[in-house]
């Protein structure tokens, strides 16, 4: 399961900025000109809707939509790469000769300095149309004899305050790169939890709710749907309240509950202790009757949303339960496989396989060299990728070549055998599960050669930009009838 939040995140403000404008148009076209015409006529500046109304609202818009979709699309996803290429360097034990660190370090210094300017550009940018649109919007302040953009000390209330607009850019730059920080912790920290797949699913209710929460609203005030600022304040206090006790009720208390009676003190103390948590903030904003709304907030708690809550996880009941056991039954099946691997000492294996490899070579024992070489990076790689949850499909590649040169090696002697394999790594850049496809390949060995008969295997594997197209064909031995049976 993905975590969504930035999906959702940028379906957020897509949403609520086509709101935004067909909102800002649909007011624009049944309000009166006069609104905006009168201030520039007091100052016999000729006035336009759409230069100084229209153009500037909508650039400022649209600017800042396309600034957040740059950071999001291109320069987080880079960052993000940068910081993955860091800590894969940290961990590679491999020396590097001067002239490869000298290049793997100029990249980095690229790369950093590539993403410096892109922060300084779009603070440029938005300043700029910022400050623009300040001018257009205010032209009839700056129509004066030696008006000029630069501050003037003999005129001091009419100028336009240049460094105003990028000081603004600049600070919503920096706020939205706080945002963003804060988030990938928080997504990275869910993603490296023990139940990840069960916390994925409810940040992703989370994001959801908030994405149709906040877009409901600017609908209701771009059309201007409601006029009453008491309805939002409930709005933003009741429905976020509930919502809180549906996160907590199905997905934190009820899955707790097993063969106990729903008016355990196991259920029932943190019931109340939950609901009556959420009414707190009709206390603190209603100062008015807050004892009556804090009642009314938690009442609505208790015998409103809690036995909707509960029938909604009777009937997700499986799904929910499913979705939890299963993922503890894999991180003990992942604790129990690290374990094993913490048995085996990789420094000492490592060691005691360059030494029979120094000697296969010394022994000028080429084939049973090679073979320790291939065994080597075969290990290493069951030590070091075969722990994660996707590789990139080249890894998996390097693995299945030396997998079956051992193969190869094993079989050499016996010309009844033939192996044959067409493994491209043209256009293979997918990333897969590790050892998804190996155990085909273990099967066909293991069941289709024989040191008696004649046998044949053959390996294929092609990729495009969709799909990875894998065949194994092996040839099938029966004990009573002695015939060879080599699908192709």
């Amino acid at each position: 399961m993905k975590i969504k939040w930035r999906q959702h995140e940028i379906i957020l403000l897509t949403a609520n900025a086509v709101i935004i404008l067909v909102g800002y148009l649909w007011n624009i076209y049944y309000s009166s000109t006069g609104l905006y015409a009168n201030v520039f006529i007091q100052n016999n500046v000729p006035f336009s809707l759409f230069k100084n109304v229209i153009l500037p609202d909508i650039s400022l818009g649209l600017t800042i939509y396309l600034c957040y979709l740059w950071i999001n699309l291109y320069t987080i996803p880079r960052l993000f790469f940068l910081k993955k290429f860091e800590a894969g360097f940290s961990k590679n034990k491999m020396p590097f000769s001067n002239v490869k660190m000298q290049g793997i370090i100029r990249k980095k210094i690229k790369e950093y300095a590539w993403l410096f300017i892109q922060v300084v550009l779009l603070i440029l940018l938005l300043g700029s149309v910022s400050d623009i649109s300040t001018y257009l919007k205010h032209e009839w302040q700056f129509h004066y004899p030696g008006f000029s953009i630069f501050f003037n000390p003999n005129i001091p209330d009419s100028q336009l305050n240049l460094s105003e607009g990028f000081f603004a850019a600049g600070s919503i730059i920096v706020l939205y790169g706080l945002y963003a920080f804060v988030r990938e912790v928080i997504v990275r920290r869910i993603a490296a939890t023990k139940q990840r797949e069960y916390n994925t699913e409810i940040l992703n209710r989370v994001t959801l709710f908030v994405l149709v929460l906040i877009t409901l609203y600017v609908f209701i005030k771009a059309f201007n749907l409601i006029h009453e600022q008491t309805f939002f304040v409930y709005y933003f206090l009741i429905i976020p309240a509930i919502a809180a006790t549906f996160i907590t009720n199905v997905y934190g208390l009820f899955p707790k509950k097993g063969n106990d009676s729903f008016f355990s003190k196991k259920i029932i103390v943190p019931l109340l202790s939950t609901s009556f948590f959420y009414s707190v903030p009709l206390i603190v904003i209603i100062h008015e009757a807050a004892p009556v709304a804090f009642l009314y907030g938690w009442a609505v708690q208790l015998f409103i949303a809690t036995p909707i809550t509960w029938l909604y996880y009777q009937s997700h009941k499986d799904k929910i339960l499913q979705l939890k056991i299963v993922e503890t039954q894999l991180v003990k099946s992942k604790a129990d496989i690290q374990f094993l691997r913490s048995q085996i000492n990789p420094h000492f294996l490592f060691n005691v396989l360059n030494t029979l490899y120094g000697t296969a070579l010394q022994e000028n024992a080429e084939r049973t060299a090679e073979g320790i070489q291939k065994l080597g990076d075969m290990m290493r790689f069951m030590l070091h990728e075969n722990n994660l949850d996707f590789i990139k499909m080249t890894k998996e590649i390097e693995y299945l070549k030396n997998y079956i040169a051992l193969q190869k090696l094993r079989t050499q002697s016996s010309p009844e055998i033939i192996i044959e394999d067409n493994i491209s790594e043209q256009n293979c850049n997918h990333k897969i599960a590790p050892m998804l496809l190996i155990p085909l390949v273990e099967n066909a060995f293991k069941h289709g050669i024989s040191l008696k008969e004649k046998s044949c295997i053959k390996i294929n594997l092609e990729c495009n930009e969709k799909e990875i197209l894998f065949e194994v064909h092996n040839s099938i031995h029966t004990k009573r009838v002695q015939h060879l049976f080599c699908i192709l």
